[in-house]
């Protein structure tokens, strides 16, 4: 084993304070991976707060990770020391059933093995990116392109992928009308990637505060949703609404602005459930979906994507003593676009492993 410093929840809705964690050993097919970023997800609040049901304490977020492979396993053909790589949502799954044989590891019915939060499969808790070393599998584990540096690179690991599976799912390319609603950390990386695939975008946010920025970002087009206009104006325009917000939506004032056969699809998840008149779909032939992460293969076509396009996501770096002051923040919408962790300038590095 080897004890590594982190930042910890060590309870729901307490501040996350320094401490250190214990790492397992590099197996066969491990990798040992510096952490030199981690990213600041919305879902990390949710999780460390109980938002979401449940959770296990001391718990050490961050699924948005990007660093160096310092050593490997015998068995590792993947990667070598020196690799720039990831390691997104998922460290593990039961790799026998149908989803995880089709590359959907992501909707593992077997038992995935989520970054934080989790049990693995030896019964222990696994711990995040909010650390100064992490072991993964290199199964699970994803090159990060040298076309990207590894700062912006580090919330595409959930920001990134989580919008652009679902928006080349729907098929958002030229030709089709696409709705980004919520201009935050995954609604700008939305209009990113669907800007890249060639669809013609429009941002839906509650206020115009951020216009300029989604307009120089790749959106065609940019409306309040907080003016009662907006849903006049807008009724029946859209092939696809990809919703990022976490809020509760008048799910049924949004449904209205598809055309028919239009897909709103949500990868926000609001800690409160919401209300639906099934007229709003049954008229229209309209599609009211949800959408995760994506699988491990799909995450290195993202990333590979990303660099061909020239982007990463846009960040404000910080240091982990920060780390509380930047949950506030997120959820006051006070970011632009993503939290990112330097460990290098950070609490977290000074304190050196031990092995054990």
């Amino acid at each position: 084993m080897t004890t590594v410093a982190a930042y910890a929840a060590p309870a729901a809705k307490a501040p996350l304070e320094r401490t250190t964690i214990e790492r397992r050993p590099v197996g066969e097919f491990d990798v040992l991976i510096d952490i030199k970023f981690a990213g600041i997800c919305h879902s990390d609040i949710h999780q460390a707060r109980e938002g979401w049901g449940e959770a296990i304490f001391p718990m050490v977020p961050g699924h948005e990770i990007a660093g160096i492979v310092s050593e490997v396993g015998s068995g590792v053909t993947k990667f070598k020391v020196g690799d720039r790589v990831g390691v997104g949502c998922l460290v593990d799954s039961c790799r026998e059933c149908d989803n995880c044989k089709a590359g959907l590891e992501q909707y593992c019915t077997g038992g995935g093995v989520g970054t934080y939060n989790a049990l693995d499969k030896n019964g222990e808790p696994t711990y995040g990116g909010y650390s100064e070393k992490i072991v993964v599998d290199e199964n699970y584990t994803v090159r990060i392109p040298d076309g990207i540096s590894l700062d912006v690179a580090a919330p595409l690991l959930c920001a990134g992928i989580t919008t652009y599976s679902p928006l080349k799912h729907w098929n958002a390319g030229p030709g089709q009308k696409v709705a980004i609603l919520g201009m935050g950390g995954l609604g700008h990386m939305g209009v990113k990637i669907a800007d890249a695939l060639g669809a013609e975008v429009t941002v839906l946010s509650q206020s115009l505060r951020k216009k300029d920025d989604g307009l120089k970002l790749g959106a065609d087009h940019y409306y309040a949703t907080s003016d009662p206009k907006t849903f006049e104006e807008l009724r029946g325009t859209f092939d696809l609404i990809l919703s990022t917000v976490s809020a509760p939506l008048d799910l049924d004032a949004y449904l209205s602005l598809l055309k028919t056969d239009g897909a709103f699809v949500n990868v926000g998840a609001p800690e409160e459930p919401v209300k639906l008149n099934l007229f709003s779909v049954i008229g229209g032939r309209k599609t009211l979906a949800g959408s995760g992460i994506g699988g491990i293969q799909e995450t290195q076509e993202m990333l590979d994507f990303c660099a061909e396009h020239g982007f990463g996501a846009e960040i404000e770096l910080i240091s982990a003593s920060e780390i509380n002051d930047a949950y506030e923040r997120v959820l006051a919408s006070d970011v632009r676009y993503r939290f990112v962790i330097d460990t290098a300038t950070s609490p977290i590095r000074p304190v050196g492993p031990q092995s054990c």
